[in-house]
């Protein structure tokens, strides 16, 4: 967006000529996105159609009123219940941000899956996880509960977080600590809002008692790495890292960054690795948004966070990150809009985890370009065919894909697997009850005339029991030879 004003008061000013030197300085920083664009080489080629039906989606969950803000932060129970933003950063750059996106907020508890990424990276995922469990926990993200073997369940909950934050850079004094969390934030958005709410940090302090809790009860069992925790500078470390101030927009690159397996959508550059990616989607899909975590992850199936001051990130692996923002939660304490529209989300594109299993006909894939979705599929098709692979026609045609469909040519998955000899295709294809034997090509021949072409008798026998033609080609051929003999 700022490279695009750029360049129209450099045409309005200068009829678009600027020194180069000026010009780099102002693409630099989106020269991933600038590239690719060039290249036509983005991941949602349609942007425009994506883009309305995002809207109708945004709009259509902005009516919902339901919920209320949290209360037990002082600072919280502040925020506008009418506040809604829904911010979109693909893996590419491309972005799309509606509604509130430019108004702060702290990150809570979506700051623990970028803590986790970093402290993964420092540390490595065995040592981290002598400490911190993989499992959900079933329970209230603040519950004062361990696991069996008294460590938090997982660092998607309140003990969990506590503990990463008693491991990142141990060394450190603690203002060197929160100046190099602050640094790995920006790197993750380096053009967006990225600030810290001292109001909120004072508040979480006086407001800490069951925090102080899980510390204890962490101390009393033993489980920090440290021999003598000081719980004291752990705790404020936390709530400063609870502190952190974003907005829609930040927090959109942010969960981009997350989908891209730790590279910054806007400059490129390497966050966090591939590996602590893995690893943190891993857990936000079966434990980030608290106690919901196991029906979002059967009604969205995307990795997601969520955090009491309304912010959601979703993450699309591969393709994007979205940032919700709308105060008021349910009972649990994620965002009632943010989910509204995570589920409506999943409904209009086919980014459910599982949907590459299905050919669902009322889902759009937005990476593929409209009229290129059926294409794919029928050249998939055609190409199982000419491979004698019966298990995956099998599967497409399952799934809702129609055993006729042809190619440019008109030819058929029966025609290609007539013509190349697979008898148990050619057998599969005619059981299928909608399959019309005598389909003709471009050139007017059918599946009989390519099995009798390619000398594939068995399979000629096959089509003329079924009631199997010769085109209407090869029959005038016939009749001109015929009279020829004559």
């Amino acid at each position: 967006k700022e490279v695009m004003q750029f360049c129209r008061n450099a045409q309005e000013e200068s009829d678009g000529i600027v020194p180069f030197e000026e010009f780099k300085k102002h693409v630099q920083v989106n020269l991933a996105i600038l590239q690719k664009a060039l290249l036509r080489k983005v991941i949602i080629p349609e942007w425009e159609e994506f883009s309305n039906l995002v809207r109708g989606l945004y709009r259509e969950t902005k009516k919902n009123t339901d919920g209320k803000v949290a209360d037990y932060i002082p600072q919280l129970a502040k925020m506008d219940p009418d506040l809604w933003a829904v911010s979109i950063c693909t893996v590419d750059g491309q972005r799309l941000s509606l509604g509130d996106d430019r108004v702060p907020f702290c990150l809570q508890s979506c700051s623990k899956c970028l803590n986790y990424s970093f402290v993964l990276d420092d540390n490595g995922r065995d040592e981290v996880h002598r400490y911190i469990g993989q499992e959900p926990s079933g329970l209230a993200f603040n519950e004062l509960k361990l696991n069996s073997y008294g460590k938090p369940h997982n660092p998607m909950v309140n003990a969990g977080a506590i503990m990463l934050c008693s491991m990142m850079k141990p060394g450190y004094s603690q203002a060197e600590k929160f100046s190099w969390l602050q640094s790995q934030y920006r790197r993750a958005c380096p053009t967006d809002h990225l600030g810290f709410c001292n109001a909120t940090f004072q508040s979480e302090k006086h407001s800490a008692d069951r925090n102080f809790a899980l510390g204890y009860l962490m101390r009393e069992q033993g489980s920090f790495p440290q021999e003598h925790p000081d719980l004291q500078q752990i705790l404020e470390f936390y709530f400063q890292t609870c502190s952190i101030e974003i907005n829609a927009r930040s927090g959109a690159v942010i969960a981009a960054m997350l989908a891209a397996g730790g590279i910054c959508p806007l400059t490129g550059e390497k966050v966090v690795s591939p590996n602590a990616v893995r690893n943190t989607l891993s857990l936000m899909l079966s434990c980030g948004m608290y106690d919901y975590s196991g029906q979002f992850a059967f009604e969205v199936g995307l990795p997601a966070k969520s955090g009491v001051s309304g912010c959601i990130f979703v993450v699309v692996p591969n393709v994007m990150g979205i940032c919700l923002f709308s105060p008021p939660l349910d009972n649990i304490g994620n965002s009632v809009r943010g989910l509204s529209f995570a589920r409506e989300l999943v409904k209009t594109f086919n980014f459910h985890h599982y949907d590459s299993l299905l050919q669902n006909e009322g889902v759009w894939d937005p990476r593929r370009r409209r009229n290129s979705t059926k294409e794919h599929w029928v050249v998939a098709l055609l190409f199982s065919a000419s491979k004698g692979d019966v298990t995956a026609l099998r599967r497409y045609v399952a799934s809702g894909m129609d055993a006729c469909a042809v190619d440019y040519g008109h030819r058929s998955a029966l025609h290609v697997a007539a013509s190349a000899g697979h008898v148990k295709c050619v057998e599969y294809l005619l059981s299928v009850p909608e399959m019309d034997v005598n389909m003709q090509d471009r050139w007017n021949r059918t599946p009989l005339d390519d099995a009798i072409c390619f000398d594939n008798g068995r399979i000629a026998e096959l089509l003329k029991a079924k009631g199997g033609k010769l085109g209407a080609a090869c029959s005038a051929e016939g009749e001109e030879q015929s009279g020829a003999n004559t």
